[in-house]
């Protein structure tokens, strides 16, 4: 019999990846235990030193005749000589690792990688099975993570109902930190010791620093629990965890009452930016029209203050009186709440008595105009104008005589309210001032419901602009004379406006 058919002969090995848990020996799992039991082989991961945590929580469960593979990392920085710089290291490493695994399985061996809190939750080990599961029986063996060991260790809730947890590297930029902070319900950071102060600064200026709790080594003899805040940085180790748990019944921390001018953006939650999803999350109370309230989500604990879409000074003297009262009040608007919306509102009542000393914030949101123009193609690639065609607060005089002068000055308009059931003649009106100085076939976009169930979005000739299909609803970007059309490919029809303008002669 040849080699190759006396290897061939020998049954492959099983490979197993242990979860052991976050540390304490007694929270392994029994099937962990079972699969340490009967392998051959038991492999861990260390750092130079030789010391390996693995090794250390499954110590009661080694035999002495088990072959031990100690899997030694090259760098524990990113700091190298190699000339692959530092991910061309442990590219080397883990094929050089797995090369030697490959080698017992092939000889017919259990092999057992042991690995700290789950196998497949940030762990060395996934990287020896995207190199071996494919080639061999491989089992992992799931443990307790140390998300949840430093959220028992708090003794509070991590998640309730419909939060959503998110799990972040300390690695990332501090500005996506900051993002992802300030969106989320509740959140584990892991990965901290060098990253600690980018994390800290990341918390407090998403703020969520008061929330936030520190826990290093889970569960081990050195374990420690604080608050973030109180952490001296130079004392962290990687093996640490920052926790924001869940904000359900949590205790109110001790803060002066505020308003934010919350922009949603044109429809559902796909249109929200990271920081208003973040203050809808952190309010006590929720004030604004009955519409745009139903579309931010019920959370338990939150006051929710409906009112008409027509009470604008009324919901905002109300808003205000409840951050008097030490409220976190979020206000929220369509679209962005500094554009024909509920900032301007808030603001000047701001401005009166009582409540000048209340702080107010707006958060932007997107733009119904500018929503509707990236559907629509480029329409607003140049300069525009932004007209509002309600004259409920200001004049039709004033209306018409903006309307002529954009027009006039070759400006691309975005029309908002343009119709309403009470309001029917306005788009007739303001096409036969446009057409004064437009030509007729000037591209018209109407964009309706952009971002909704009933979007629709349709390019018609100014002169065949039907008012009978305009309402609130709508919103309408009239072109300049430079404006252009074309049919793709696909048969869709795309808007833009050039970025450069014709010299005058």
């Amino acid at each position: 019999m040849s080699e190759q058919q006396e290897q061939a002969a020998v049954p492959k090995g099983r490979l197993y990846g242990v979860g052991l848990g976050p540390g304490d020996p007694s929270l392994m799992t029994v099937r962990a235990v079972e699969v340490i039991a009967e392998a051959d082989v038991v492999a861990y991961h260390s750092a130079r030193h030789g010391r390996s945590i693995a090794r250390a929580i499954a110590e009661r469960h080694l035999r002495p005749d088990h072959i031990e593979e100690r899997l030694v990392y090259p760098v524990t920085t990113e700091t190298t000589d190699h000339p692959g710089g530092y991910r061309g290291a442990m590219e080397e490493f883990y094929a050089d690792a797995a090369a030697r695994l490959a080698a017992h399985l092939d000889a017919g061996r259990t092999v057992a990688v042991l690995a700290e809190g789950d196998p497949l939750f940030y762990g060395s080990y996934m990287h020896m099975h995207k190199r071996l599961a494919d080639r061999y029986p491989t089992e992992v063996v799931p443990g307790v993570t140390s998300v949840s060991a430093a959220a028992a260790r708090i003794g509070a809730p991590l998640v309730e109902g419909e939060e959503v947890l998110t799990v972040l590297p300390g690695t990332l930029p501090e500005d996506e930190l900051t993002a992802r902070l300030a969106t989320t319900d509740a959140a584990a950071v892991m990965k901290l010791g060098r990253t600690f102060p980018a994390v800290r600064r990341a918390l407090e200026r998403s703020g969520r620093l008061a929330e936030a709790r520190y826990v290093e080594r889970a569960t081990m003899g050195a374990e420690r629990v604080a608050p973030l805040a109180e952490v001296d940085p130079d004392s962290v180790p990687y093996f640490s965890v920052a926790v924001l748990p869940s904000r359900i019944d949590a205790k109110a921390t001790a803060r002066r009452g505020e308003v934010v001018v919350v922009g949603l953006g044109p429809a559902g939650p796909l249109w929200l930016t990271p920081e208003a999803r973040g203050e809808l999350a952190a309010a006590e109370d929720l004030v604004g029209y009955t519409t745009y309230l139903n579309r931010v989500p019920v959370r338990p604990g939150q006051r929710r203050h409906a009112s008409d879409n027509k009470a604008e000074a009324e919901r905002a003297e109300f808003a205000l009186d409840l951050a008097r009262r030490g409220r976190r009040v979020a206000v929220v608007s369509s679209g962005d709440p500094g554009v024909f919306a509920m900032a301007t509102a808030v603001l000047e009542a701001a401005a009166e008595d009582p409540y000048r000393e209340v702080p107010v914030r707006v958060v932007p949101g997107m733009t119904a105009a500018h929503a509707a123009a990236a559907r629509a193609g480029a329409p607003l690639g140049h300069d525009y104008a932004v007209i509002s065609l309600s004259d409920r607060l200001k004049p039709w005089e004033v209306i018409a005589e903006r309307l002529r002068a954009a027009a006039a000055a070759d400006l691309v308009l975005a029309l908002y309210n343009p119709g309403s059931r009470s309001r029917i003649w306005q788009v007739g009106k303001a096409r036969e001032l446009l057409l004064e100085h437009r030509a007729p076939d000037t591209p018209v976009v109407l964009g309706r419901d952009v971002g909704g169930p009933e979007e629709r979005i349709r390019v018609v000739r100014l002169a065949d602009l039907d008012p009978a299909q305009v309402d609130m609803r709508t919103i309408l970007l009239v072109g300049s004379s430079q404006t252009r059309t074309a049919r793709r490919g696909d048969g869709t029809e795309v808007v833009w406006t050039p970025r450069r303008y014709p010299e005058r002669r």
